[in-house]
């Protein structure tokens, strides 16, 4: 029953269910101050207890189906943020596994155009050195021809040399140039394999210093890709937990608000149910007050049949008393005198019985009043007990509600207290995080960038060490013609 506890009544009773609701009263105390019938008061009992359980259920469903609700809200968020971040990883792996085909395309392509680079430069300086080669030959038998006519005018000047002797010394002559452009022509094929192998060579080196700069270029933009997904991949960890945290405040602020509501609801139940069993017990006093009011002239005049008859026990006692001492002043006294002594004993008892008489209805006039006064005094004191019994039951009440506004207060804070400090603390682990990848990200760039040019340092020390074993110099700053100068 919703009733407002006290500290005189049931206490295993009223300690136990003050802890769920302030305003219930044990039967006990019902029963010993309700002018109801046992059956009435047990079956109001049974139906303010089962509104309040049936409240008390109702406000505990309320909160759990909210609960699931923002589970559910939550497992949702959460879900979707995975698939976003799974989306992001397949995304960034294609996105890699796209960009190394096309390296390996522009790889392929870049070493097909190299070998036809060199093979270009390669057919240029022979066709080069087959025209220069072609120029000297026929230089070669100009400067034969011109030897030669400058011979014989020569010997046509002295006709006193023999034919024998100007054939032998053409034919000495034809030997030393022959020989002599033989010479120079393999010491022009020698310098021309010379160049052909050193511009050979000189290209070779070329293509490796390129196809070093193609591999950093590769590699920048591998290392650029990488960074540019693991900072949108932050930056959507960064925007999931910002989202992560708007949810979890407004869940929060939302089962603070029904709980909240639920107390509000409870509290004001309570008042109700308070008020309710002040105006109760207000009434029921007043029917009580009414009904002893209506009983007092019955009962005073059951009091005033009491004092006549005690009156008319005394009367009897003292007619009594008067016979025998009528028969007594009788014995003792002369008859002439009888008629005296009884008229004496006479109005002594006349007036005896007259006092007496006087006397009772008196005492029955007094009772009567103070009877009035009694049960005027006893129902304003009954009043004003009730009135300060039930005051104190509602401060009780009211304390007891402070009470427990200021615990669901405390609480509420310290969820809030908790929530930012989860909050916090999972960011602080979201930005070490980034960090810590950005760090690790750092360093394989560094790493791979130190390995790719300590190997292409190896590989132009190897190559520059072959090249000088094989007799050539410097092969850094020859140039060779582009394809339009072709």
């Amino acid at each position: 029953e919703l009733r407002p506890t006290s500290s005189h009544k049931s206490r295993a009773l009223d300690c136990k269910i003050c802890e769920r609701f302030a305003t219930i009263k044990s039967s006990t105390s019902l029963v010993s101050r309700l002018p109801l019938p046992e059956h009435e008061q047990d079956s109001e009992l049974r139906e303010q207890m089962s509104g309040y359980k049936r409240m008390q259920r109702q406000h505990q469903k309320q909160l759990i189906a909210l609960e699931n609700r923002l589970k559910a809200e939550m497992d949702e968020l959460r879900l979707r943020l995975q698939k976003e971040v799974e989306t992001h990883a397949n995304n960034t792996y294609i996105e890699l596994e796209r960009l190394a085909k096309r390296h390996a395309v522009h790889t392929d392509k870049e070493l097909k155009a190299a070998t036809a680079e060199e093979k270009r430069i390669q057919q240029q300086i022979i066709a080069q050195q087959k025209k220069e080669l072609t120029t000297f030959l026929d230089n070669q038998k100009r400067e034969y021809r011109l030897c030669k006519e400058k011979i014989k005018e020569e010997m046509n000047e002295d006709p006193s040399t023999p034919k024998e002797e100007k054939q032998e010394r053409l034919s000495r002559h034809k030997e030393t140039v022959q020989r002599s452009q033989a010479d120079d022509e393999a010491h022009l094929l020698d310098q021309q394999r010379l160049v052909y192998d050193r511009s050979c060579r000189a290209m070779k080196r070329r293509t490796l210093v390129r196809r070093h700069e193609f591999e950093q270029e590769l590699m920048r933009e591998e290392l650029n890709k990488k960074k540019t997904q693991k900072e949108m991949e932050q930056a959507l960890m960064i925007r999931q937990d910002e989202s992560t945290q708007e949810l979890e405040r407004r869940q929060l602020q939302t089962l603070q608000r029904l709980r909240v509501e639920l107390i509000r609801l409870q509290h004001q139940t309570e008042l109700e149910n308070q008020e309710e069993y002040n105006g109760r017990r207000q009434r029921e006093l007043h029917r009580k007050h009414v009904l002893e009011q209506r009983q007092q002239p019955r009962n005073l005049k059951m009091l005033e049949m009491q004092i006549k008859k005690q009156f008319q026990d005394t009367c009897k006692v003292q007619t009594k008393q008067y016979k025998a001492l009528r028969n007594h002043q009788l014995e003792v006294s002369p008859k002439s005198e009888h008629k005296a002594i009884l008229k004496s004993l006479k109005e002594e008892q006349t007036r005896k019985l007259a006092v007496l008489a006087e006397q009772y209805e008196q005492s029955i006039n007094e009772m009567m009043a103070s009877q009035a006064m009694r049960l005027e005094e006893e129902q304003q004191g009954e009043c004003q007990a009730l009135k300060q019994q039930l005051q104190q039951e509602m401060e009780l009440l009211d304390a007891y509600q402070s009470k427990t506004k200021a615990q669901t207060e405390a609480q509420h804070e310290r969820e809030l207290q908790k929530l930012e400090q989860e909050v916090s603390l999972r960011r602080a682990h979201l930005e070490q995080k980034i960090e810590e990848e950005l760090a690790s990200l750092q360093k394989e760039r560094t790493e791979r960038i130190k390995h790719l040019f300590e190997r292409q340092e190896r590989e132009i020390d190897a190559f520059d060490a072959e090249s000088a074993k094989l007799g050539f110099g410097s092969l850094g700053s020859l140039d060779f013609p582009k394809e339009d100068d072709r």
